[in-house]
């Protein structure tokens, strides 16, 4: 592969799909894998999870972060092909994507934290085990919330990406209303936790099928089409 393919669209298109797909698969299992050992309202079930499947929790923070790191991979690789459309909105975007690991970022610590008060009883000698077990859920419940926000600000980045497409002449436009669809439940559902909606607990196979719908298909066209090489040097020529 010579300098200018590497340097060209095509390789870039396909290298964010490699890199998105990655993201999904991660953290698909980070969400199926350390997700199903919390019981909301049993912290005493919730630590037994974590005791007994300590590996598993581990191994689902791990997927997460480097989940998180290809994000920001596929994201620069996104805002690249996509500011031929519009350079100010594709920045926009990556910040929003970036406000969105930052929250992902706090999430990974909250996480942590219950390792630490359930694996290091002694340092927390003046807590009894019930109260070191509540301790712990609380950490896992504030986890969700930086989750939240991390989603609200990665439903921002979806929604604007999938505008860009739209207006884009080199991938196809029915990407771009996905993706605006994937971002409406990403903001749904982080808005409907944020409020306490009575629906929220019924929101995440919608949220679910609503990420591989939009996020899905987009990997996908990217990982076996690219991106039209040269509609992409015409839109790109017109500098906007």
């Amino acid at each position: 592969m010579t300098n200018d393919e590497l340097s060209g669209p095509l390789f870039k298109a396909r290298m964010a799909g490699v890199f998105w797909l990655i993201t999904v698969l991660l953290g698909g299992f980070a969400a199926f894998g350390g997700d199903k050992l919390v019981v909301s309202s049993d912290a005493a079930a919730t630590a037994t999870n974590i005791l007994t499947h300590e590996s598993l929790f581990r191994w689902a923070i791990v997927a997460n972060l480097i989940a998180t790191v290809c994000y920001l991979v596929a994201t620069l690789l996104v805002y690249v092909l996509l500011k031929a459309v519009n350079r100010n909105l594709s920045l926009l975007a990556a910040f929003f994507s970036l406000a969105g690991c930052a929250g992902s970022g706090v999430s990974f610590v909250l996480n942590l934290a219950p390792l630490s008060v359930l694996g290091d009883a002694q340092s927390f000698n003046v807590f009894n085990a019930e109260q070191l077990q509540a301790l712990a859920l609380i950490f896992l419940k504030l986890n969700a919330q930086a989750f939240n926000i991390g989603m609200f600000f990665f439903g921002l980045h979806v929604l604007t990406v999938g505008y860009l497409i739209f207006n884009s002449i080199f991938l196809p436009r029915i990407l771009g209303v996905l993706l605006a669809i994937t971002g409406a439940c990403y903001l749904t559902n982080s808005f409907a936790n944020f409020l306490s909606l009575p629906f929220k607990a019924y929101l995440f196979p919608f949220v679910a099928a609503g990420g591989l719908l939009g996020e899905g298909s987009l990997t996908v066209w990217l990982l076996v089409k690219g991106v039209h090489v040269q509609r992409w040097k015409e839109q790109a020529s017109l500098g906007r």
